[in-house]
């Protein structure tokens, strides 16, 4: 557990939320609820948290766009987000990756994979701002600062990379023509026995290949493996 930490719970479901609350309260975090969209906005905004569990399905303001909002907004961009959602949501996860949250769990869920799961994410946002003495790459003309989080095609400053999307691209470049598995890209980015599938790596690799333009294609699969770098590509 990383100790100090707060959490904000958006769900609408009353009996869910308060589970996950005490299971979280009862492992050192401190959390905070909201029962919709626009009240998880607010409270987003006021106190900051390290991470926000979102329900997808919210009255009122979507899932969707409560990621969107809150990862727009310059005081809020950096709270780390896992999604929660429904079986055969597949298509929102998508679209939810892609407007800046860093994880999903799909409902129903086990409490001890969920705590993993947060933990986490909380450990590895904190390991990604001691990245002072990593080094920078250049490659066909993608640039990735790990100190500063910045990615550059060309002129084009690439702003709303995920923190799993912004790794996941440090790792592919920093090793060109590398092919890794998904398990290996899971346990680089997250650490061992993270309790993820194949398809969380590649709905991230969906979405960091969208934002990264015509240099996505740079980002190649390997049938029945997994994915790898190739600077040579045209």
């Amino acid at each position: 557990m990383v100790e100090n930490k707060n959490i904000l719970v958006v769900e609408d479901d009353p009996d869910i939320r308060e589970l996950i609350s005490f299971n979280l309260s009862n492992n050192g975090y401190q959390v905070f609820q909201a029962k919709d969209g626009e009240s998880g906005i607010k409270k987003a905004r006021k106190n900051l948290p390290d991470l926000i569990l979102l329900d997808l399905m919210l009255p009122g303001i979507h899932g969707l766009d409560v990621c969107r909002i809150i990862k727009s907004d310059q005081e809020t961009k950096d709270i780390s987000i896992i999604m929660v959602s429904a079986l055969g949501q597949e298509e929102n996860i998508v679209k939810g990756l892609e407007n800046g949250a860093d994880d999903y769990i799909t409902k129903p869920f086990s409490i001890k994979v969920l705590l993993a799961r947060v933990n986490a994410l909380l450990r590895r946002s904190l390991e990604v701002k001691d990245q002072d003495s990593a080094k920078s790459i250049m490659i066909n003309g993608i640039s990735i600062k790990p100190r500063l989080r910045e990615v550059r095609v060309g002129d084009k400053l690439i702003d709303d990379l995920t923190f799993s999307e912004f790794q996941i691209l440090y790792l592919l470049a920093g090793h060109p023509g590398w092919v890794f598995t998904r398990y290996q890209i899971i346990n680089k980015i997250r650490g061992d026995n993270y309790p993820v599938t194949d398809r969380s790596v590649d709905f991230q690799i969906v979405g960091l290949r969208k934002k990264l333009g015509g240099a996505g294609k740079l980002i190649r699969t390997v049938r029945g493996v997994g994915y790898r770098f190739t600077p040579d590509e045209k």
